[in-house]
């Protein structure tokens, strides 16, 4: 009786908790084992829990680079750590249970349903399917692109290899690579930096990553529904004018002052311009140096990967649809409306109040850390605040400091990657026993100043 009572307060925020916490100490594990190294030395704890965390995660910050200092065991460790992360352990969990046709219990459908953030039962499961079969079916189409333009710079093996391993690395949002070895380490795709064909593959892995399955869903059944969700509708157009209205103040702001920009050819910087502002949905690849990039292009950097992706997707950040909200609640508010409406829908309060709420929990989350870390740290505060909302965003683009990071802020990042890919709001609801009991009264409505 004990037993099951202990069972039955372990609600779908725990569960997703304490399952990517365990991933994560598995995955430290395997890490710091001698034969993950490509040394053979063993990698220490903090790195291979960061490193295991970041994969997880998948964020992309590196302590380590991971094409010089992981064997191929390490390299493939790494990227089944991130497509777990990505997919989620319920999502191939669920999967692995189907293939051996095991029923889907109510317990099991309540924690899908926390994590692919759906308001309804209804439809989870042949949702979890489609997630699986699109996954795939993405991660294949970029690994045969990639690998076959890859083929004129290596050999076809190791360009299959890389082309799987980056496929599956970009599409969810990890942002790993292993170039490392051959352009030198941290060198990200900075080589491919004039090569359309490589950007605009890449640039489609991290947006179909980044605009979540539901969303995916709904675009692959428009042909028979003629129709998109209010969900869809938002994820696309509020993504879609941050990916334009992001790619033109980079471009701005870089193309007068960065030297390295101005060597680029015109199209290369519009490539250059959309490839970031993208990789900020939590993409975490760059083409390139960030650090070199002017302030005022790293702070529009952080803010877009503070917004981050959709609900239900790959990617970190407080969400588009929850930015979608906030500019909709200042939207009303000026022009004198008491409801927020998209496409003719109106929103109701628990939507706008867990908006706010998610917003402030993950600024406070930010700030406090940032503050934390500049004591701790000899560096500037918006190299801090930069690395900081990268983390928690689960985006990976650095201003090339983390590696130089004490191991006391190496972990304080960790955390904060772990809390940024579980949700602040998930792990508020995990720690604590919410009332399902609805209350019997209402205080009397109060009223003071604003403004």
């Amino acid at each position: 009786m004990k037993h099951k009572k202990k069972q039955d307060s372990l609600s779908p925020a725990k569960i997703l908790t304490f399952g990517f916490a365990i991933i994560i100490i598995i995955g430290t594990f395997l890490l710091s084992l001698g034969p993950a190294s490509a040394n053979g030395e063993k990698l220490d704890l903090i790195n291979a829990f960061f490193m295991a965390t970041s994969a997880v995660c998948v964020t992309g910050l590196v302590v380590v680079d991971p094409a010089t200092q992981f064997s191929l065991f390490g390299e493939l460790t790494l990227l089944i750590l991130a497509q777990i992360g990505g997919l989620g352990f319920m999502t191939m969990g669920t999967m692995i249970a189907l293939a051996f046709n095991r029923r889907i219990s109510l317990r099991d459908r309540l924690v899908l349903q926390e994590a692919m953030k759906q308001n309804t039962l209804e439809g989870l499961v042949t949702l979890i399917r489609r997630v699986t079969l699109y996954s795939l079916v993405i991660e294949s189409v970029g690994a045969l692109l990639l690998a076959a333009r890859w083929s004129f710079d290596m050999p076809l093996g190791q360009a299959l290899y890389y082309g799987v391993f980056h496929s599956i690395s970009f599409f969810n949002n990890a942002g790993f690579d292993l170039f490392g070895s051959v352009h030198g380490p941290y060198s990200g795709l900075s080589a491919y930096a004039s090569d359309p064909f490589v950007n605009i593959v890449v640039i489609v892995l991290i947006i179909l990553g980044g605009i979540g399955f539901i969303v995916m869903s709904d675009l692959l059944s428009y042909r028979v529904t003629r129709r998109l969700s209010l969900h869809s509708k938002v994820v696309l157009t509020v993504s879609g004018i941050l990916i334009v209205v992001g790619a033109l103040l980079i471009f701005v702001m870089e193309v007068f002052k960065s030297p390295d920009f101005q060597q680029l050819s015109l199209m290369d910087q519009v490539f250059a311009s959309i490839f970031h502002s993208v990789s900020t949905r939590s993409g975490g690849v760059s083409t390139m140096s960030v650090a070199d990039m002017q302030q005022s292009t790293q702070f529009l950097l952080l803010l877009l990967m503070f917004i981050g992706a959709a609900p239900g997707s790959t990617g970190g950040g407080i969400k588009v649809t929850v930015f979608a909200i906030l500019i909709g609640a200042m939207y009303a508010m000026l022009r004198g409306k008491e409801d927020i409406v998209f496409f003719r829908k109106r929103l109701s309060k628990v939507s706008i109040l867990r908006a706010i709420t998610q917003t402030w929990l993950a600024l406070f989350l930010v700030i406090l850390t940032a503050m934390i870390l500049s004591a701790i740290e000899d560096r500037t505060f918006l190299a801090l605040l930069f690395e900081t909302t990268s983390a928690f965003a689960t985006s990976g683009l650095s201003l090339d400091i983390t590696t130089k990071l004490t191991d006391l802020s190496k972990i304080i990042l960790g955390l904060v990657m772990f809390l940024g890919r579980i949700g602040p709001l998930t792990l508020a609801y995990a720690l604590t026993t919410p009332k399902s009991r609805k209350e019997l009264y209402r205080y009397p409505e109060g009223d003071f100043i604003i403004g």
